[in-house]
């Protein structure tokens, strides 16, 4: 990639007006004090998170044992991500980040620790536990798209494709830690895993305290009313996000492939657990085959970001397509188990890869007074795939009769969106961003309002 001019970073690259931009040395990231700070508090949330996935439905077991109550507390965290995550974006443009971040992370420490107390003065209550769930939902929304925003304040242009596949390796490490450390510290300590949790929470808002970001100009007329008119201000930003994604047929395509992809493999996931049920698969070796998802996954984004220097984005994209119909057409012909396991790993492996040439493309065309919608926006999509995609399995399982016939039906609609991705024209020619080297530049457009202009479709060569 080769850094922006100095007059485009004055002016903003898509003509938003002014707004300053970090001209950051291009030190290694590894001594990116910055970037270190964001990736590891990002981190040691998403570890706290996964523990917590695991620590409250043990909790609710061993208190109640009741099914419904585990399920209602899944649904009320899910409900309030949703509800809180695009304006959670708009939040995220409209106040400091750094702050914002910071303020989530003191009020999951506080929330998590009410958990603990609770537990400690045996004064546990599922009504109490159902709001820390749902307070969890909603700090989480409003801290992710302000991280997402962050990143490229933090990182240099020639270096953010690095950044973005280092930070999608980062879920996989949690999820192949957290779940065990979960089940290990209830088993001693009921406490424990909320302890750690917001021990962890506390370590990551202490470190949040040294981040530096740039100092970020006025905003520029976004397509939103002016700030003095308040409410209608706030409500036009909320819909400058939603303009600006739908104004961008790029970003508008990929969101797409993203959320439906995301809700098949959801509902892949349930499937492949009824079929392990069926063939009465032991808990280790069903412990085994999860693990190979997240190890798959671990490892593909160690090596996403050189994969992502040496393939053309199409052939990225489209080849992550056809991977995922062939490994999950072959899963309803192997045995259960570690082949399973096996197949998932080598899904999960280019996911990061595909990640990486998406959201890098979208964090560089996105102007930085509008990334945090942009991201808002992205995770009301793809959290409304996840909330859906394990009811899709379920009514998918019924239907075919059976785990089999099930797998064979995802394997069906994945490839249907590889077809639709090869023949359309815009996954086929995904350009590469701007800013990268031989990379033909973008059409300016303009910022929100509903004639945005869309960022013209270059020859894609290899970035």
């Amino acid at each position: 990639m080769t850094t922006a001019p100095a007059d485009e970073e004055a002016t903003g690259r898509h003509g938003a007006g002014p707004r300053r931009a970090s001209a950051r040395p291009a030190v290694p990231l590894s001594r990116n004090r910055d970037y270190t700070i964001l990736w590891t508090g990002q981190l040691m949330s998403e570890l706290a998170i996964e523990i917590g996935a695991v620590a409250v439905p043990l909790l609710i077991m061993a208190r109640s044992g009741t099914p419904l109550e585990m399920g209602l507390a899944s649904s009320v965290m899910a409900a309030a991500h949703m509800a809180a995550v695009v304006p959670a974006g708009v939040l995220a443009d409209r106040w400091d980040r750094r702050r914002l971040m910071l303020v989530c992370q003191v009020l999951r420490v506080l929330a998590v620790a009410s958990l603990a107390g609770a537990l400690f003065w045996d004064r546990y209550s599922f009504a109490h536990l159902l709001l820390v769930v749902a307070l969890e939902g909603v700090l989480g929304s409003v801290f992710d798209p302000a991280e997402h925003a962050a990143l490229p304040q933090v990182v240099p242009p020639e270096q953010l494709s690095t950044a973005v596949a280092r930070n999608a390796a980062r879920p996989y490490v949690a999820t192949l830690v957290g779940p065990g450390v979960a089940g290990f510290l209830f088993a001693a300590y009921p406490l424990g895993p909320f302890l750690t949790n917001a021990v962890m929470f506390a370590l990551s808002a202490v470190a949040l305290c040294f981040l530096r970001l740039p100092r970020r100009a006025p905003r520029a007329h976004d397509g939103a009313d002016p700030p003095e008119r308040g409410g209608r201000a706030a409500w036009g930003d909320f819909l400058a996000g939603f303009r600006w994604v739908l104004g961008q047929a790029v970003i508008r395509t990929t969101m797409a492939w993203m959320m439906i992809t995301n809700l098949v493999f959801g509902a892949l996931l349930i499937v492949l657990l009824v079929m392990s049920g069926e063939d009465q698969v032991g808990a280790g070796e069903l412990g085994l085959t999860m693990a190979c998802f997240g190890a798959g996954g671990l490892l593909g984004g160690l090596f996403a970001a050189r994969m992502h220097a040496a393939v053309r984005p199409p052939v990225i994209i489209i080849g992550f397509s056809w991977t995922a119909v062939l490994a999950t057409a072959l899963m309803a012909v192997v045995p259960t188990g570690l082949p399973t396991g096996a197949l998932l790993g080598l899904m999960a492996f280019f996911a990061p890869l595909a990640n990486t040439t998406v959201l890098t493309y979208q964090l560089t065309v996105t102007p930085d007074e509008l990334r945090g919608r942009m991201s808002g926006v992205a995770g009301f999509c793809s959290g409304g795939a996840g909330a859906l995609g394990p009811s899709l399995g379920g009514l998918l399982t019924g239907a075919a009769g059976g785990g089999t016939r099930a797998v064979l039906l995802c394997a069906g609609c994945l490839a249907l969106v590889a077809v639709a991705a090869t023949a359309g024209r815009t996954l086929r020619r995904f350009p590469a961003p701007e800013g990268t080297a031989g990379a033909a530049p973008a059409e300016k457009a303009p910022v929100g309002g509903g004639a945005a202009g869309e960022s013209r479709a270059p020859d894609t060569r290899t970035p």
